[in-house]
């Protein structure tokens, strides 16, 4: 299979072509959340409750095993542009291994610490023998988890982004058509509840992955995963690693700000920590396609870096910066034309949609210019750059926002917090712009 594409076709119609199959592949997986959840509700409220107390802990190992796959990816796609075929096709087994090792380390932890973790947040001893009845099955498919994100990327690094949305979305498909027929026992199938909601999720992942191995099998890719590439090179490792827990902390800072945004709105109302926890699902569908378009880049920034394409990496950043600008601003105009709307999605409360929607005209002021940060935050993670990348999200996520919260929380109000969303939002593309210029040398790839 020949990569030359990827730095000789035109640039919109690649970034396009690479973008829009992760586009669809996300916005399944975000519909495939909700599904998996409202049947989950069917059972009881506890079994809703339970399923939100584990949410932190499934997020930290899709973090760790998302972060590390993306590092792969990078890695894999910088030593193809350069023409180092051996260390690639090293690239790629080693992720896939370590990936395999990190899901195993997950499943043994993670079960250990449940228990302990969900007392911390309930009382109710139902609840957390339904969330235990959950997290004892699904978590021991993380090893799953770990090598089938390393494929998703794997794939996508060598530019075949629509073999990596059909072998997700057989998975998401799996899950949705599973989840009932395992949680209420229809046709042959037994009524398990939350251990049905579990095996689901687990049995999807698993065909996931076993239709990645059968593309790997049959489909040809210019990266060999085998025992011959599994050899210890400590530049590898190091760019693996470097790039993998940089991003791995990038996706789980979030969670950390919303339980700090949390601690400050209930200083003044439930109804602020609801409208937050509204406006953060509404957020994964502004950003969706904006994500989507960054993990499209990545692939073809690291090989025409690898490369030396260095003017066409300049027009490939400009080009995916135009696009999420593009695609955040649509994002404040509908959050400014129907906000009531769109927090009424989430909840019937007419007080919460009055004021959620004063929020989301707030924040959404932000939207255009926080494309700037999450192109460059993309760029360098698709470079193989983790830690300048680490440091814009420190500044989303930490170092600006939080302060400003605090700050404005208390000359204004529960209001000073969505001022502080527009600000940060302001003040990181500034800086994330300097991050991007001082990190990247496009005179050479050292």
């Amino acid at each position: 299979m020949n990569q030359s594409f990827m730095k000789e076709k035109k640039i919109l119609p690649l970034v396009l072509s690479m973008s829009l199959p992760m586009v669809i592949s996300m916005a399944v997986n975000a519909l495939y959340n909700i599904i998996d959840s409202y049947f989950v509700a069917k059972l009881s409220e506890s079994a809703m409750t339970a399923l939100s107390l584990v949410f932190p802990v499934q997020n930290l190992i899709n973090a760790v095993t998302i972060g590390f796959a993306i590092g792969v990816n990078a890695c894999a796609a910088f030593y193809l542009g350069a023409d180092e075929k051996e260390r690639a096709d090293r690239a790629a087994t080693l992720g896939l291994f370590f990936n395999f090792l990190h899901g195993l380390a997950l499943t043994v932890l993670c079960i250990l610490i449940m228990p302990a973790f969900l007392r911390m947040f309930s009382s109710d001893e139902e609840v957390i023998q339904l969330a235990l009845v959950y997290t004892n099955r699904v978590f021991l498919f993380a090893a799953v988890i770990g090598m089938e994100l390393s494929f998703e990327k794997i794939f996508q690094s060598v530019g075949n982004m629509k073999i990596s949305m059909f072998c997700m979305m057989c998975g998401v498909v799996a899950n949705i058509v599973l989840d009932p027929l395992m949680i209420f026992g229809i046709g042959i199938f037994p009524e398990l509840g939350m251990a049905g909601a579990a095996y689901a999720t687990g049995i999807g992942q698993c065909i996931t992955l076993a239709a990645y191995l059968l593309f790997y099998a049959f489909y040809r890719i210019p990266l060999h995963i085998g025992p011959k590439a599994l050899r210890f090179d400590k530049a590898v490792i190091k760019k693996l690693y470097l790039v993998g827990v940089s991003a791995s902390l990038n996706l789980a800072l979030p969670s950390v700000l919303i339980s700090v945004l949390n601690g400050i709105l209930a200083g003044f109302s439930e109804t602020y920590v609801l409208v937050l926890g509204v406006y953060y699902k509404l957020q994964t569908f502004i950003y969706l396609t904006a994500n989507g378009i960054i993990q499209g880049i990545r692939p073809i920034m690291g090989y025409n870096y690898g490369a030396g394409e260095y003017e066409r990496v300049r027009k490939i950043f400009k080009t995916a910066l135009m696009l999420t600008t593009g695609v955040m601003l649509v994002g404040m105009l509908l959050s400014w034309a129907i906000p009531g709307r769109l927090m009424g999605l989430f909840t019937p409360n007419e007080e919460t949609v009055r004021t959620g929607a004063w929020a989301l005209r707030i924040i959404s002021v932000g939207f255009p210019v926080s494309a700037v940060s999450v192109s460059c935050s993309g760029a360098l993670e698709g470079l193989g750059k983790g830690l300048p990348s680490l440091y814009i999200s420190l500044l989303r996520y930490l170092l600006l926002i939080i302060p400003a919260a605090y700050l404005f929380s208390g000359f204004i109000g529960a209001d000073g917090v969505w001022y502080a969303f527009c600000f940060t939002e302001f003040a990181a593309a500034g800086l994330s712009l300097l991050i991007y210029k001082k990190s990247v040398t496009l005179q050479s790839a050292g």
